[in-house]
């Protein structure tokens, strides 16, 4: 199987593609990826893999703000990461995350995810690190506590944290991160 990693922003997709990602994210999420969720992945650059029986696995980038010490970092936030399910633990996945991790480091000041406990494996491996901290938004109505997502919030490369420091991410509608 070739390994090669096609990297392109969402509007250099054709439909196809695009409808193509759409249901390799909604199989590998067992049909919990909703209209939100297919929104987040939009906007940015795409990491994606083909081989012989077509998309074999996908991430993409997209630019989050987060406030770090009282400073506002463009944050290369990372969405759906899939692999087929016939192709897993093949390393897609860690190509995928290469792919994406490069964007990052040309493009952002960190990179960030939040991830599902069958993905927190791949991202510790690769040196991503959970945030220690109380993860926060800046909603419409002012600061939001998430601590669903204190624990499997990632960052690469890590921010320096002292204890109780916080996170505060932009507001974004569904899953806010």
């Amino acid at each position: 199987m070739t390994t090669d990693v096609r990297t392109a922003h969402t509007a250099r997709l054709t439909p196809a593609e695009l409808s193509a990602v759409r249901g390799l994210l909604h199989d590998a999420f067992d049909g919990d990826f909703g209209d939100d969720d297919w929104d987040h992945t939009l906007g940015g650059m795409h990491a994606l893999v083909h081989d012989g029986h077509g998309l074999a696995a996908h991430g993409a980038v997209v630019m989050r703000r987060v406030r770090h010490r009282g400073r506002w970092l463009r944050v290369g936030y990372v969405e759906g990461v899939a692999v087929r399910r016939d192709v897993r633990r093949r390393g897609l996945g860690g190509t995928v995350m290469g792919a994406l991790e490069e964007i990052v480091v040309r493009a952002y000041d960190v990179g960030a995810l939040s991830a599902s406990d069958e993905g927190a494996a791949l991202y510790a491996a690769r040196g991503w690190r959970t945030w220690p901290g109380p993860i926060h938004a800046l909603g419409p109505d002012g600061l939001v506590r998430l601590p669903d997502e204190e624990g499997s919030t990632y960052l690469w490369p890590a921010l320096a944290a002292e204890p109780g420091e916080e996170l505060v991410f932009d507001w974004r509608d569904g899953d806010v991160l």
